[in-house]
């Protein structure tokens, strides 16, 4: 039977609805880096799905042609993922979708070597007469996350977000999102097949322990803002 991540890895692919703490491994992806809309018919998000499934398919099947690829095992290919981020603020807006920067990644078995992704990406390209140059090699190292499954229209991932924020405070963690871990989403369902309420996403946010100190300084900078307003209105407190 083929080798399923989703199944073997379940609190990686398969998290509850509710928001809940993890901490991910190093893993390898097949990548390919764009930004813009992701909805345009034929825009580069698009054909960045078609470069990554090429590439992945080609190492699947590599068991019935003249390559071997040393401790190769068959598998279920894993669900297509993506790193989502806008410039100059570590929130999502949804919608400024032009405004969007990806990276689209699929898993990697762990026999993947970037010797043998090299070969993926030649054999793809002469057999598929396409450039997969776009195509990379990245291993991932994502760490301690907070993630949720999150059910329904891409577009209503913030409420969900906002339970995942949430839950992090309580616990003791803050975000600590920045250039090598991103807003991260993996897609469980076919949105071509699936209607908007029922599509499966797992959004997965990184996060750190809360500094001493912290909430401190957070409390008195809002303090020092209101008193900035009670000023303005000629309102008397005391410190």
């Amino acid at each position: 039977m083929a080798f399923d991540y989703k199944k073997e890895y379940k609190e990686f692919y398969l998290p509850k609805n509710k928001p809940a703490l993890v901490t991910v491994p190093p893993m390898n992806f097949a990548v390919v880096r764009g930004k813009g809309n992701p909805n345009i018919e034929g825009g580069t998000y698009k054909q960045s799905i078609s470069l990554l499934y090429g590439i992945a398919f080609t190492i699947k099947m590599s068991k019935k042609g003249a390559h071997r690829i040393a401790g190769y095992f068959d598998y279920v290919v894993p669900p297509l993922e993506g790193l989502w981020w806008q410039k100059d603020t570590d929130d999502i807006d949804y919608s400024r979708k032009e405004d969007f920067e990806w990276i689209s990644m699929i898993r990697l078995p762990e026999f993947v070597t970037r010797e043998e992704f090299a070969w993926a990406a030649a054999e793809a390209s002469a057999k598929k007469n396409t450039d997969f140059s776009k195509v990379e090699f990245l291993t991932y190292d994502e760490g301690l996350c907070v993630q949720c499954m999150h059910i329904g229209p891409y577009d209503d991932e913030p409420a969900t977000i906002e339970d995942m924020d949430a839950f992090a405070g309580e616990q003791g963690y803050v975000s600590d999102m920045d250039e090598s871990r991103r807003h991260h989403e993996i897609y469980l369902s076919d949105v071509r097949k699936c209607k908007p309420e029922n599509l499966k996403t797992v959004i997965r946010h990184p996060v750190k322990k809360v500094e001493a100190g912290y909430l401190t300084d957070t409390c008195l900078a809002a303090q020092d803002k209101f008193k900035v307003y009670m000023d303005y209105f000629g309102l008397e407190y005391t410190d």
